[in-house]
């Protein structure tokens, strides 16, 4: 499939509208790369995967699977008050499907005990003197639709209350920056629980980032970031969704709004960080990847040259500010 038919599939918004991909012969190389990693190099005896009851964690589980049988592989599910109370039910579903073992440990009370919910909630209610955690709802997203008015990315905080009524607060750099670092505490303590369980087994963790969130930076440092290996991190998210099928996802996941299942509000992962749909996104950065030239882009999918070059702009803008993510930390060594 060319690029420019491909392109054009996605802009009809067909099923042909993901980003080609063979699943048979991708799974086989896949699994063939977390069993050298694993056995060879690493010389462990399996995998942990943290199963959120999304497509990443349950196509990591599923594939670690098929490399390694079910009796090699431990998924971790890790709930906490802020999680949708979807997520719990299908991550036990996937992992029952697979047949592997899982353990269930809630956070809550760690995060608790770390002040995260507390710090957060602080920042919250400076903005809204009568928000309420045990009754309000809250989320962070970025403007809609970045093709159609470019906006920069700025947060806006939203408090739902019980009513359904909706406020919404513009944040400023330092506000921002202290909801996230409370945020990014969830993240950082399922990590450790994946460690403490992987390490008393003799096991590696096993990353759950796709492509797309990797060059965008959609990850947290030392979070879901500090992994042992990534397997699916050169897929982009529309493949993520093709070979799920393919190696047998339950397909409540695989119907499931991808998100960061961090706020009690619910927010998706379009909304809360890359604006668009993963159709037109990963076929953007598929040509962004490859620079292609602008104006080709903007015929095969069907978009202004000015929505083509707001998504270049904002995908190179995140990728330069994110770089230490992907990094080791700067050292003499270097």
């Amino acid at each position: 499939m060319s690029l420019g038919y491909a392109c054009q599939e996605a802009a009809q918004g067909s099923v042909a509208a993901e980003m080609p991909i063979d699943p048979e012969r991708e799974a086989e190389r896949i699994e063939r790369f977390i069993r050298e990693q694993t056995l060879s190099r690493y010389k462990r005896r399996g995998v942990v995967v943290g199963l959120s009851g999304g497509v990443d964690s349950a196509l990591m589980a599923a594939l670690c699977t098929r490399a390694l049988g079910a009796e090699r592989l431990l998924g971790v599910i890790l709930p906490e008050k802020d999680s949708s109370p979807q997520s719990r039910p299908l991550a036990e579903q996937q992992a029952r499907a697979l047949g592997i073992a899982f353990e269930v440990i809630d956070l809550t009370d760690a995060l608790t005990t770390l002040g995260a919910y507390r710090r957060r909630d602080e920042v919250i209610a400076g903005l809204d003197p009568d928000y309420r955690p045990e009754r309000d709802r809250a989320k962070l997203s970025l403007p809609p639709n970045l093709l159609a008015n470019g906006m920069l990315n700025v947060f806006t905080l939203t408090v739902i209350r019980p009513t359904g009524r909706k406020l919404a607060f513009r944040l400023d750099a330092d506000r921002l920056n202290a909801i996230l670092a409370a945020q990014n505490m969830k993240q950082r303590t399922r990590m450790m629980h994946l460690y403490y369980e992987a390490e008393k087994r003799h096991y590696v963790v096993g990353g759950t980032t796709n492509r797309t969130e990797l060059e965008q930076g959609f990850f947290v440092k030392y979070g879901d970031g500090g992994v042992d290996l990534e397997p699916i991190a050169h897929l982009y998210k529309t493949q993520v969704f093709q070979l799920a099928r393919h190696v047998g996802v339950i397909e409540p996941i695989i119907q499931r709004s991808p998100s960061p299942d961090t706020w009690s509000a619910g927010v998706s992962d379009e909304e809360y960080y890359f604006r668009m749909p993963f159709a037109t996104l990963d076929w953007l950065m598929y040509a962004w990847d490859l620079k292609v030239d602008i104006r080709e882009v903007s015929e095969v999918l069907h978009l202004t040259e000015d929505e083509v070059k707001r998504a270049f702009r904002d995908f190179e803008s995140k990728k330069r500010t994110t770089w230490h993510l992907r990094c080791m930390p700067p050292s003499l060594l270097d």
